[in-house]
């Protein structure tokens, strides 16, 4: 099928950057709008294959890069750096914002599906809660409450104090991330978290938008998209009639292989609301980059369709 990539620029939520974005739209009667929500440290460059792929399948397949990220900056400077306050929310209002003027360009009328991955499945949970604008949900990537988010916040508080919101500490960093490859030192390759396929790493590791470091600012804004999604109140906020699709990698240290994810779905079936919760056996982090990318692909358009 023939597919168009529309270039979108659209005031973020700071009124200070354009968020640039992205929609592959199928040359056919679209048959819904589905918003990706990527990642830290990454871009929407990386969601091409599937993007393509729902657009092959009659979908209009959006997404924009984060503010701190890809083509969404003033300068080089300002990757790993969201904003001096708050900049959790201008994430979450963000997605709301481009998701909007995309559908006002193709059809308020269509089907509207929102998917996020890894600290995206953190603002997409939120998003949901503050704006209830999807139809379906998916929640790809994410973590349970974590109980050092409390202490962590504190912590980079408190360093920002000396080293400003743009300031930058490896302590901070090893905290959050530096177990997520322990279970893969044998592979000698410090990504090995993200995939169980090298060559999937090696295109992370050889792309230069993935691989700058986030600010203390940024940090304390990713605890804050964990530490609000992850409270008793979130999943009892959401809309009980629009189904919700789970998914994880067993392998994925973000997910605490599974038990952290689990308690996800435990708060939304308590809630009340309608999840579909699936683990890929020996998937990692990146589930749409590893051995499950067939079978997450296929799951995604069932549930959407």
């Amino acid at each position: 099928m023939e597919i168009r990539k529309e270039e979108f620029h659209v005031k973020s939520s700071d009124k200070k950057h354009e968020l640039s974005g992205l929609a592959y739209v199928p040359e056919c009667e679209p048959r819904g709008i589905f918003q990706v929500v990527h990642g830290m440290i990454e871009h929407i460059g990386r969601y091409d294959r599937f993007m393509t792929l729902l657009a092959n399948e009659g979908y209009i397949a959006c997404a924009h890069d984060h503010l701190g990220h890809g083509k969404s900056v003033n300068d080089e400077n300002e990757y790993g750096f969201i904003a001096d306050k708050d900049g959790y929310q201008r994430l979450i209002d963000d997605v709301e914002i481009f998701g909007s003027a995309v559908r006002e360009k193709y059809g308020r009328t269509l089907p509207f599906f929102l998917m996020g991955h890894s600290m995206g499945s953190f603002i997409v949970r939120l998003a949901a809660e503050q704006y209830d604008s999807y139809d379906k949900l998916i929640i790809m990537g994410t973590g349970g409450p974590n109980p050092a988010a409390g202490p962590g916040l504190l912590m980079i508080k408190l360093l920002k104090i000396f080293k400003g919101g743009k300031g930058y500490s490896s302590f901070i960093d090893n905290v959050a991330f530096g177990t997520y490859n322990n279970r893969f030192k044998e592979e000698n390759d410090f990504k090995s978290w993200l995939s169980s396929i090298p060559e999937e790493r090696e295109k992370n590791k050889t792309d230069p938008i993935c691989n700058f470091r986030f600010s203390l600012s940024g940090m304390d804004d990713l605890l804050m998209v964990n530490r609000l999604s992850n409270r008793k109140a979130w999943a009892g906020s959401l809309n009980k009639s629009k189904p919700v699709l789970l998914i994880s990698g067993s392998e994925d240290p973000v997910g605490d292989y599974g038990k952290g994810v689990g308690k996800v779905n435990e708060m939304l079936k308590d809630a009340g609301v309608p999840v579909t919760y699936k683990l890929y056996e020996g998937a990692r982090h990146e589930i749409l980059n590893d051995i499950s990318m067939d079978e997450v692909n296929k799951d995604i358009l069932e549930f959407i369709k």
